[in-house]
């Protein structure tokens, strides 16, 4: 059994919402599914949820499910029907009320005390772009159109640079957040984070509800590269949500972004997901761009652990063919990079820091079959996925949840085993699954990495080589 190294996440919507194509999409290489809690009722983000936990993945388990909180996206509220602005058009943007001739209503109760004349504002992804010319009242703003365009409801509204009075999570997310308890689903993403302070509301609802689900910052505002290094240590995983963080900064600065959050979380040994636009032409044609591959590969080579389409698998033509064309443009990537090279510039401060290297170099050194890791809580394989091992990696754990969750983790191929009490049952337990599931060749050569105490999380602490 291969498995690419880099992770590939889909989004389930109308355009793969059967079992049998969702089930194609896993055969063409998908390793985890999104479920974007920002459209449909509470009822139609739960059947969505339990269609994918009605699938199997390659090993076995049910998929890894990501639920997306939708966060406090500002958007249209109130339009009239075919509302066009031209260039140099006076329009009003207002929090409260209802709309007229001349103004459109947005997200309600937010206070406009923090912006200036001069400042701007962004509608549908920056389509529509208009400049503060006058503050008429606390929720009320007098606005000069720059670029123009029809401004229909729903649209996200963007006020980049400006500090607005925004809510963690809305009520809709509280009550998303408690279905995805409810549905045992692997990772919480969680929308327009901008301080490492902002996973203390979630936590605190995980912890009434007595789960741990781990939780992923989407970097998409601007104050959020401000607080980037606390983030990514307060958070479980981090992804690069690149559409919204477009739009808050300046469209060339996203590349550079985007390979400091992955150096950052990289360094620090968390899952980093690259997500938006990945294949968006393939939403409506049946081939890439040149220029779609090519960014593919520049966040393979960056070092991300997993690639995330969106509209491309939920509302696209084509959901099976992207995955196809994002798994081949994977394979190739991967067979050019030089993992030595990303090994030795990673920094080692501890036990687990140099077990994990030294497991991985040994495994090279010696041209072993695989790696071994023996994990309760996901933390050895995360340290060993730090390392890029050049190598197979399988993580077995006797935890499901774990097994799912490590789905999305660079390199690591997860697999649950029964229950194990002693370090003297390990050496038979790898063996017996390597051999079960045919990971290896007989008379090669494997190395077990683990800690002991066992179970216990950070306790990376020995390693051993094996043969078959």
């Amino acid at each position: 059994m291969i498995f690419n190294k880099t992770k590939i996440i889909a989004t389930v919507g109308p355009s793969c919402s059967t079992v049998p194509q969702l089930n194609k999409m896993i055969f063409a290489g998908v390793n985890a599914f999104r479920v974007n809690m920002s459209h449909g009722s509470l009822a139609e983000k739960e059947q969505l949820i339990k269609l994918v936990k009605q699938l199997k993945m390659k090993n076995g388990a049910r998929p890894c499910i990501i639920a997306d909180l939708a966060g406090p996206k500002i958007r249209v509220k109130g339009v009239y029907p075919d509302f066009k602005l031209k260039s140099g058009q006076k329009v009003n943007i207002c929090s409260s009320g209802t709309p007229d001739a001349n103004t459109v209503i947005i997200t309600q109760g937010i206070m406009f005390s923090k912006i200036e004349k001069g400042a701007g504002i962004k509608i549908n992804d920056g389509r529509i772009q208009l400049t503060v010319v006058k503050k008429l009242s606390p929720t009320q703003l007098e606005c000069k159109t720059i670029i123009g365009g029809t401004i229909q409801k729903g649209k996200g509204v963007n006020f980049p640079g400006i500090l607005l009075k925004l809510p963690t999570l809305t009520a809709q997310d509280v009550d998303d957040l408690k279905l995805a308890i409810r549905e045992d689903v692997d990772w919480i993403a969680l929308s327009f984070v901008r301080a490492a302070k902002d996973k203390r509301k979630i936590d605190r609802i995980l912890k009434k509800a007595k789960v741990n689900i781990p939780v992923i910052a989407k970097i998409e505002k601007w104050e959020a590269l401000q607080d980037l290094e606390a983030i990514i240590t307060e958070f479980d995983a981090v992804m690069v949500a690149r559409g919204d963080l477009g739009v808050e900064t300046p469209p060339e600065q996203v590349p550079l972004a985007q390979k400091k959050i992955i150096k950052q979380a990289n360094q620090k040994g968390k899952p980093v997901i690259i997500a938006t636009q990945m294949l968006e032409s393939m939403i409506s044609a049946p081939v890439p761009t040149r220029a779609e591959v090519s960014d593919i590969a520049n966040a393979i080579f960056d070092g991300a652990d997993a690639l995330m389409v969106t509209g491309e698998t939920a509302s696209g033509d084509y959901p099976v063919d992207v995955i196809k064309v994002l798994s081949k443009v994977v394979f190739e990537t991967e067979q050019t990079i030089d993992f030595n090279t990303i090994r030795q510039s990673t920094g080692r401060k501890n036990t687990a820091d140099a077990i994990s290297h030294a497991t991985c170099q040994v495994a090279q050194d010696l041209s072993a079959g695989c790696i071994v890791t023996m994990t309760h809580s996901g933390s050895t394989a995360l340290m060993i996925s730090r390392y890029r091992p050049s190598v197979p990696v399988v993580a077995l754990t006797p935890i499901a949840s774990t097994c799912r969750k490590l789905s999305i983790v660079w390199g690591i191929s997860p697999l649950t085993i029964e229950e194990y009490q002693s370090a003297d049952d390990i050496p038979k337990i790898a063996e017996k699954t390597l051999k079960n599931k045919k990971l290896i060749k007989s008379g090669k050569r494997y190395v077990i990495t683990g800690g002991i105490p066992i179970g216990v999380p950070g306790t990376t602490n020995y390693l051993t080589i094996l043969k078959v």
